[in-house]
């Protein structure tokens, strides 16, 4: 048996959101979202995959197939579901789940912020209302005061890019927006909403430890041409290094998938990947050592220690799922041997579930979920192989014979 390539204490687990997999979020803009006319949603999340109601059944079966953690959201819709009007409810249930989550020996990362925003604000225009920040620092409170000793870790806003970008310039998710001034206006009251909710962990709740999760594509031009390079650097300050600099926290959760070419010809400034390069069902370019560099890339403009809080395929083939889980953490291990300190890896996602405006067609997870079969849960070869590795700590454990 060859020698770890992980440490005994690393973090292995997967991920979850709540609007993803609770099901019956109807306080929410994104539920809103999903039932407008001409939406750019395919189909509603509906009942989700039900973990509303199966969270620990869900979260043993996790711990069985040797996850130590999981990440998950909190549904502020839920939580605050009229201006002002905490769902002592509402609260208490998510007391159940934190509490259900220790005691499957699981460490909690719990996300305040997962995309969706209460319908309430959103009437009032969402990160555009005057008071959005003030509004989510109370609601951080809250919880962090109802809830702070059931949460060692703390994401603030999941992907603060990918809420401006899809949101506000791309227009595919909430409020469906395609304004580059409001993209721009968007990702700096983000920033300003996390600032907000580290003061607001660290009033309520000081023996939780904040940080961001942030998405970081490795950006590259699709042509080297002046017009191109502009373009990137213009990219790469707004997707990437203007939510790094100067980030408050403890840590910084990196959400890695794919590299991008940017191309100032394209009415998204996105251009199609090239050929050459294997595709996800999201279309995706699979790029695994983008991992490597984009953790060297947040080690150095944050001085923070990172967790790998997403990273994963949507693939209908699980070979093709545990080639790139071998990849991607070949590539992470690789980071930490060059010093970057990273401390754990959570997966995306846990079981399949809701891809948002693409409905429920991408099949991310490491468990599948039988949607003509009352939602079973059916853990892939992946699942397996992934548990081998985190019980290991041996990349060699993916390839290896299961015992399952």
């Amino acid at each position: 048996m060859t020698g770890r390539d992980f440490p005994a204490d690393f973090t292995w687990g997967a991920a979850t959101a709540a609007h993803q997999v609770e099901g019956g979020n109807v306080n929410s803009d994104w539920w809103e979202f999903e039932h407008r006319p001409g939406t750019a949603a395919v189909e509603s999340s509906g009942d989700a995959i039900d973990h509303y109601h199966r969270y620990a059944e869900d979260f043993a079966l996790l711990r069985s197939l040797g996850h130590n953690a999981h990440r998950l959201s909190l549904e502020w819709s839920r939580i605050e579901p009229a201006a002002g009007e905490f769902s002592g409810a509402a609260l208490a249930h998510y007391r159940r789940v934190l509490t259900a989550l220790v005691d499957a020996g699981l460490t909690p990362f719990v996300t305040l912020h997962h995309f969706t925003l209460p319908r309430w604000l959103a009437d009032r225009g969402g990160w555009l209302a005057p008071d959005a920040v003030e509004l989510f620092g109370r609601y951080c409170r809250t919880v962090g005061a109802a809830l702070g000793d059931l949460m060692p870790f703390v994401c603030t806003v999941n992907e603060p890019q990918m809420v401006a970008l899809h949101g506000y310039l791309e227009g595919y998710h909430p409020p469906g927006r395609t304004n580059p001034v409001l993209w721009k206006r968007v990702g700096g009251v983000l920033i300003d909403a996390h600032d907000a909710a580290v003061r607001a962990i660290r009033a309520t709740s000081p023996a939780s430890s904040p940080g961001l999760c942030a998405q970081l594509p490795l950006l590259a031009p699709i042509r080297d041409d002046p017009a191109c390079q502009a373009l990137l650097a213009l990219m790469r300050h707004e997707i990437v290094d203007r939510y790094l600099d100067g980030l408050t926290g403890d840590w910084l959760g990196v959400q890695y998938y794919r590299k991008q070419w940017v191309d100032p010809a394209s009415p998204t400034w996105f251009a199609a990947p090239p050929p050459d390069f294997p595709l996800t069902q999201m279309g995706w370019a699979v790029h695994p050592d983008g991992l490597r560099q984009m953790l060297h890339h947040a080690a150095e403009r944050t001085g923070l220690p990172l967790f790998v809080t997403e990273n994963g395929i949507a693939t209908g083939d699980d070979e093709e799922r545990i080639d790139y889980l071998d990849g991607h953490l070949t590539a992470l291990a690789q980071a930490r041997a060059e010093g970057v300190d990273v401390r754990g890896y959570l997966h995306w996602s846990a079981f399949d579930n809701f891809e948002w405006s693409e409905g429920y067609r991408p099949t991310f997870g490491l468990v599948a979920v039988d949607r003509a079969r009352d939602l079973a849960r059916v853990p892939r070869p992946s699942a397996y192989a992934f548990g081998r590795v985190a019980a290991s700590g041996r990349l060699a454990a993916l390839r290896e014979p299961s015992t399952a």
